[in-house]
């Protein structure tokens, strides 16, 4: 254990923090910006939206504004509003719901603006915005929740020896930042936090865009989701993830798939990072992991294991590319069976890469 712990420290300080990606004979690994600005958005990021067709500083404005909204209008919250949602999630159990093709927007990274921030502080938050319809776009917005934690003991006590399981580790709430079983939901420029269940739940639907976010903070022990499919499909790319327990995860259900590419996991995971569960979780009879996973030119600077596949996807995992900075064994890097190829990876602080 000593051994390792100062292998992570070295390999931490010999990598550069804004040094995302490797290139070696002509060949890059690891994440790399692309022409719509930095990973994690905010600062440079092209695609800011700077006014809308409704402009809200409140609450009751922005609530009103999404009930008229149509298809292809934006509802805009300026750079420094600050709107608490904790009263009117706890008491009128107030869900912020998108229409179809609306987008809501903030400015987060123009001209030094944070973004405007949505914040609950009651545990009792289970949806904070809801998509109603495809093609819904929320945008440079600081979305926080309640539940930074990780509840170790909690667990501890429902699912260790002995322990009531599940009809008592629900009876605390859990809470979800972004939700749609609608396709093609657009989550870019956002700073998300702070939800125990998940940051963005994608509980159906295909088409699914997730890019350009700082994604942190969602590590409630047995949950803890930075992303989160349940029967859906998503690209999820140029994310900077961090402090979550699984920043990427699937139930592994046909149907549940992703691509993840140019993501930094910055550091700190409570769990393995990007994840695919297996049929043996959903007690299902099969051994199903989704239908397909492709995870390529990531950089995963966190000491835990930056990919477990807890079964046989339907069509293949395919790991390429990535870097794979605390690892220097492909075997400890990802972790799979039938159908998860890995091939073409760089590992360790020096990038060195295994065929």
């Amino acid at each position: 254990m000593r051994t390792l712990c100062l292998f992570v420290l070295l390999a931490r300080a010999a990598v550069a923090q804004d040094v995302y990606w490797v290139e070696r004979d002509g060949v890059v690994y690891g994440a790399r910006e692309d022409e719509r600005g930095p990973i994690g958005g905010g600062a440079g990021y092209v695609g800011i939206v700077t006014a809308g067709d409704y402009t809200a500083t409140t609450a009751e404005e922005r609530i009103a504004a999404l009930a008229q909204a149509q298809r292809g209008q934006v509802v805009f919250i300026p750079g420094e509003t600050e709107i608490d949602l904790t009263t009117l999630i706890y008491i009128d159990k107030l869900v912020l719901q998108v229409p179809e093709g609306v987008t809501l927007a903030g400015n987060r990274g123009h001209e030094g603006s944070p973004g405007a921030l949505l914040v609950s502080d009651t545990l009792d938050t289970p949806v904070m915005i809801r998509a109603l319809g495809p093609d819904v776009r929320v945008t440079g917005l600081r979305i926080k929740g309640p539940n930074p934690k990780r509840y170790l003991d909690h667990h501890r006590r429902a699912y260790g020896p002995g322990g009531p399981g599940s009809s008592y580790y629900y009876k605390f709430p859990v809470q979800r930042g972004i939700v749609t079983d609608q396709p093609r939901l657009e989550v870019d420029n956002c700073e998300i936090s702070g939800f125990g269940f998940a940051g963005v739940d994608l509980i159906g639907g295909d088409g699914h865009h997730i890019h350009h976010c700082y994604i942190h903070h969602c590590q409630h022990q047995g949950l803890g989701y930075g992303v989160c499919h349940n029967q859906a499909s998503s690209l999820i790319e140029y994310n900077l993830f961090d402090w979550n327990r699984h920043s990427i995860a699937g139930t592994g259900r046909p149907g549940c798939a992703y691509v993840a590419r140019h993501n930094v996991e910055l550091g700190t995971s409570l769990s393995h990072c990007f994840d695919m569960h297996g049929g043996r979780d959903r007690n299902d009879g099969t051994d199903i992991a989704g239908t397909r996973i492709e995870i390529y030119n990531n950089t995963f600077r966190a000491p835990q294991t930056p990919v477990v596949i807890r079964g046989v996807p339907e069509d293949i995992c395919d790991v390429y590319h990535n870097w794979f900075v605390m690892h220097t064994d492909p075997g400890a890097a990802v972790r799979g069976s039938e159908r998860t190829q890995v091939r073409d990876n760089a590992y360790g602080p020096d990038g060195t890469v295994i065929p």
